[in-house]
C-alpha cells in the first residue's frame, strides 16, 4: 500500500508534509513550522501523530514542535549533529542510518550547507526524499552556515537518486528561483516550459512542492554545474564543478 502525503501550507511560504501508512494507522509529520494547521489536517482525516522529523534547527521549521509533542506524545526524531538546537529529540540520526518511519525504510542524508546538521529523510521504496531547504524546488537554500563545496557535496547525494524520486522542499519559492534560473540557462527549453507549468499552478492556487527530481535536474541550475551549455554561459568551462556551483549561488544570493 502507497504511503498517503499531504502537504500543509504554513506560516506565509513554509510547507509541512504529513505522511500516513493506512495499514499500519501510522502517521508522521516533516517539520512543524507551527502546530494549527497540521492538528486541523489530523483532525479532519482522524489521524493521531505519531512521529516528527525535524530536518533543521531554524524556527520556520520546529515552531510547533512542543505543542504538537504535548498533544500527541509523538516521537520527535532529529539530526544528532544539531541536537543542541533542535527541540529535545528522542531519537538522533546521522548520515548513513536507517530508520523505520511509518512502517517504510528511511535513510537518513547530511545535506549540510544551508545550515551544518541539515538532513534530508530518503524514502527509497516510495521514490520519496524530504529535502527542506537543501534541494528546493528549482533551487537551493541559502549558505547560512555551509561552505558552497559542502553544498555541492550535499546535492551530489541527492542527484544520484532515481529520477522518479519525488523532492518534498520546505517552501513556496518556486517562480522567484524560476526568474533567476532563466538568467542563468536562458536557452533552456524545458525550463522555459516549467516556468509557464509554475505560473498555472501559482494562479490557481496549488502548490508547487512536490516536484520531480527529472525536472529538477533538467531545470534546476544548481543541479546543473556540470552542464557544458551552462558552463559555457557562465565562462567556466573549465573550472571544478563545486566552483560552478558557488558561482550560481553567489549570482543567486546577488539577485
Amino acid at each position: 500500500m502507497a504511503l498517503e502525503l499531504i502537504t500543509i501550507p504554513c506560516l506565509s511560504d513554509n510547507y509541512a508534509f504529513l505522511i500516513h501508512n493506512g495499514e499500519t494507522n501510522e502517521t508522521s509529520l516533516v517539520d512543524a513550522p507551527e502546530a494549527g494547521p497540521v492538528i486541523s489536517v489530523l483532525e479532519s482525516m482522524g489521524w493521531r501523530l505519531n512521529a516528527l522529523l525535524l530536518t533543521h534547527h531554524h524556527h520556520d521549521h520546529i515552531d510547533g514542535a512542543d505543542e504538537l509533542r504535548a498533544k500527541y506524545n509523538c516521537m520527535v526524531i532529529g539530526a544528532a549533529a544539531d541536537a543542541h538546537r533542535l527541540p529535545p529529540l528522542d531519537m538522533q540520526v546521522k548520515d548513513g542510518d536507517v530508520i523505520t518511519v511509518c512502517g517504510q525504510s528511511c535513510s537518513i542524508f547530511d545535506v549540510s550547507g544551508h545550515t551544518i546538521g541539515h538532513i534530508a529523510f530518503h524514502f527509497p521504496n516510495d521514490n520519496l526524499v524530504f529535502t527542506a531547504d537543501s534541494l528546493m524546488a528549482f533551487g537551493c537554500g541559502r549558505l547560512f552556515e555551509g561552505s558552497p563545496m559542502q553544498m555541492w557535496q550535499s546535492l551530489s547525494k541527492l542527484i544520484v537518486l532515481p529520477p522518479e524520486t519525488l523532492v518534498f522542499s520546505g517552501h513556496e519559492y518556486t517562480a522567484s528561483n524560476a526568474k533567476f534560473a532563466q538568467t542563468v540557462d536562458p536557452d533552456n527549453a524545458a525550463l522555459k516550459a516549467r516556468v509557464k507549468d509554475i505560473a498555472v499552478l501559482r494562479q490557481s492556487g496549488k502548490p508547487t512542492v512536490p516536484s520531480l527530481l527529472s525536472l529538477e535536474l533538467e531545470t534546476n541550475p544548481f543541479l546543473r554545474a556540470t552542464d557544458p551549455v551552462l558552463r559555457a554561459g557562465l565562462q567556466m568551462e573549465n573550472a571544478p564543478d563545486w566552483e560552478v556551483f558557488a558561482e550560481i549561488r553567489r549570482r543567486k544570493d546577488a539577485f
